[in-house]
Parts: structure tokens; sequence; C-alpha cells
């Protein structure tokens, strides 16, 4: 009975730093002056990135009237597997609406991972790349999965960290109550 405890809770905790991709030295070696990152009920930063679909750049700002939902993740993250389901169906019940989802992968393998994934998991998200890692600085991420809720006036209404279910029914009433 005691192996079992302390394999579930190694499991438990392992599970709760798997994804995490700041080590603690990296942490330390950034000033205090540059640590500033994305704060709800703030404007939120600006960043460019490169859709996967096209190669087109997008950046944030030019959203502006829509309701954003900004997702960093990576293929090699457990609980981002298991929140694109939900992510996707989301996006489905978006179509038409003044919505972007707007995934980033932080994955280090690039294009190429990233489609592998997506070929073998039968997924799809619009994602996007930003090889020089500036938009996970600048919303200050410590881990995958994390979102940001941006409204339509580009003010960061919401930070959510971890899986989470966005086609629940309070996800997408939230969402739609920011469109109005």
């Amino acid at each position: 009975m005691q192996r079992i405890l302390y394999i579930f809770i190694t499991c438990l905790f392992l599970s709760m730093v798997a994804c995490s991709k700041t080590d603690k030295a990296e942490k330390s070696a950034v000033p205090a002056e540059k640590s500033a990152v994305a704060i709800e009920n703030s404007p939120a930063p600006d960043v460019s990135v490169v859709s996967l679909a096209n190669g087109s750049t997008l950046k944030l700002s030019d959203l502006k009237g829509k309701v954003v939902l900004l997702n960093f993740w990576a293929t090699w993250c457990p609980p981002c597997r298991k929140e694109i389901p939900s992510m996707m169906k989301l996006n489905s019940l978006m179509a038409g609406k003044p919505f972007q989802m707007v995934a980033i992968s932080i994955d280090e393998g690039g294009k190429p991972a990233i489609e592998s994934f997506f070929k073998e998991s039968g997924y799809s998200l619009p994602a996007y790349i930003d090889e020089s890692g500036a938009s996970a600085k600048s919303y200050g991420i410590t881990g995958v999965p994390e979102s940001f809720i941006i409204d339509k006036n580009g003010v960061l209404v919401k930070k959510v960290i971890g899986g989470f279910a966005w086609d629940s029914p309070e996800a997408v009433s939230f969402l739609e109550g920011l469109m109005r």
C-alpha cells in the first residue's frame, strides 16, 4: 500500500512539473526591470507570430475588434494534448464570430515537429510558431499550457495556467460575453 501511495505521489508531482520549460537559473538571470510580463486588466503585449498553415505573419495588434484566445502549448506536453480537442470544438463553435484562436507552439523542433504531430494525431489548430521565443517572454510563460484571453479592445482579461475545457458552457458563455 505504501508503495502504491509513493508511486501515486511521485506521478502527481511529475505531472505538475512535466511541462515546465523554465529552470531556476534562467529565472534568476533575468534582471528585475526585464521581468515585466502580461498582467490581467492591462493592454496585452503585442507579438508577431508565423502561421503554420501558410507562413504569413500575424501581429496580435491586428486582431483588435476580436476576442483572442492566445494559447502556448507543445506537442510533447500531456496536458496540452488533452486540451486540444476542447480547443478544436471551441474554434468550431466560434466560427463566423469575432473570435481568433492563436495557438503558439514552443516546440524546439519547429514546423516539422508540429506538422508531424498534427498528421499523427489527427488534431488541427490555428497553430503559430515563434522561433525567437519573444512571444513567450512577453507573456512570461512558465510552462505549458498557458492561455490568455484578450478582449476586443486588446486588453488581457484572463490568464489560465494549465489545461482547460475550452468548450465548456461556462467558457463559451464567457467568451461570447466579451464579444458584446
